[in-house]
């Protein structure tokens, strides 16, 4: 029978970040939260960790671990503080990750070691105004010219792509056209990567978030952008298709994370009803309170269960999209639907934002929309059951 205790070495990473989290990540979580500020220090304490190199062999800097590995130290992190899981999600398996799969020997060389060390950041320019989940609706457009890449266009939404560290943004572009027999026209988008300091490309302010506060998000603009043209990413018109295998990896990252955030309200609202007393007795001995923070925990557990199946397939060669699709699709409904339950059972308390619960509340709700919406979910596992 299929078995989903964690090895030894899976588990000691496991507790040695969760340590980490309580320990250092959760003290200035609130701090952080409230200033909408970068956690510099924390994420220095997690390079120093190897963190950022888990999943990358050795000699590119990494830890020569695994994707499993990644999402485990991504759930105990985001249990405290989802701003610095996503920080680390976003770092390695939209930023380094692309490089890692598809870059040329000599760009893996040059690019990934700062990455996995995490003494750098990276982003992905996927996002437009008019082009997220369809991504074909791009209109960053680049040409070569004399040997370079000319892009312009803008791009949103980009995590880590303002930081001090930042190093790059691998942005998509539409690179060609063909033109089909129905007379429509194909759109060949391709990756680049665009150094961090490059003329004409712009990281705008910073957004307004209602969460993820301490995450680094911003528009992008780029206007006559020039790069090398050995800086193309993988094959020609092949950056949408190889961005959406950087997804499918990357939803069992995020289905980690919320798992993370939902198994972090269950702490929360257990220790809570354990210690707030009303008409003489804990909330906690309340069934109406009781009930709730079971049905809490059986979502994280499944959350649980849903993305150690989908990393499990992945590890061993195995068709894992729609698996993805659905931990990613539990997860983050189970991260939103535990942060309104534990707010509840905080009552007051749950509206006052120096609590995680309220942290969680407001953080939660990106885990439905980020790196592919419920709807984009539901529409992979109906497309896979032939609807």
């Amino acid at each position: 029978m299929p078995s989903f205790e964690l090895s030894e070495e899976h588990q000691v990473l496991s507790d040695t970040v969760r340590e980490f989290a309580e320990e250092v990540v959760a003290p200035v979580a609130a701090q952080h939260d409230a200033e909408h500020s970068f956690p510099y220090k924390v994420v220095e304490q997690m390079a120093e960790m190897g963190l950022f190199g888990l999943p990358f062999p050795e000699e590119y800097g990494g830890m020569g671990g695994d994707y499993f590995a990644l999402a485990l130290a991504l759930e105990q992190l985001a249990r405290v503080d989802q701003s610095v899981a996503i920080t680390l999600e976003a770092g390695v398996s939209l930023g380094a990750m692309p490089i890692y799969r598809f870059g040329t020997e000599e760009q893996k060389q040059r690019w990934l070691p700062p990455l996995a060390s995490g003494t750098a950041l990276a982003g992905f320019g996927l996002t437009e105004s008019e082009a997220g989940s369809d991504a074909g609706g791009t209109k960053t457009t680049a040409r070569l010219e004399d040997g370079q890449w000319v892009i312009n266009g803008s791009k949103e939404f980009i995590t880590n792509s303002g930081t001090d560290i930042t190093s790059l943004v691998t942005v998509t572009a539409v690179t060609g056209t063909t033109e089909n027999p129905d007379g429509s026209v194909r759109k060949h988008i391709s990756t680049i990567i665009v150094p961090s300091g490059t003329p004409g490309f712009t990281v705008e302010k910073a957004y307004n978030k209602v969460g993820w506060n301490a995450s680094d998000t911003h528009p992008l603009a780029l206007a006559d952008v020039r790069v090398p043209q050995e800086n193309l990413l993988g094959a020609e018109g092949r950056g949408f298709a190889n961005f959406l295998q950087i997804l499918d990896e990357g939803r069992i990252a995020i289905a980690a994370l919320a798992t993370g955030a939902a198994q972090g309200c269950v702490d929360e609202a257990l220790r809570y009803a354990n210690e707030r007393m009303a008409f003489g007795t804990t909330i906690g001995s309340n069934q109406s309170i009781s009930f709730k923070i079971a049905r809490m925990q059986t979502r994280a557990h499944n959350a649980r269960l849903a993305y150690y199946d989908a990393a499990a397939r992945m590890l061993a060669g195995k068709p894992f999209k729609t698996q993805a699709a659905m931990a990613k699709l539990v997860a983050g409904e189970a991260a939103m639907d535990n942060a309104r339950d534990a707010t509840q059972v905080f009552g007051g308390y749950g509206f006052i934002n120096e609590f995680p619960v309220a942290r969680h509340y407001r953080d939660s709700k990106i885990l439905e929309i980020g790196e592919g919406t419920t709807e984009v979910q539901l529409m992979l596992i109906a497309r896979e059951l032939g609807l």
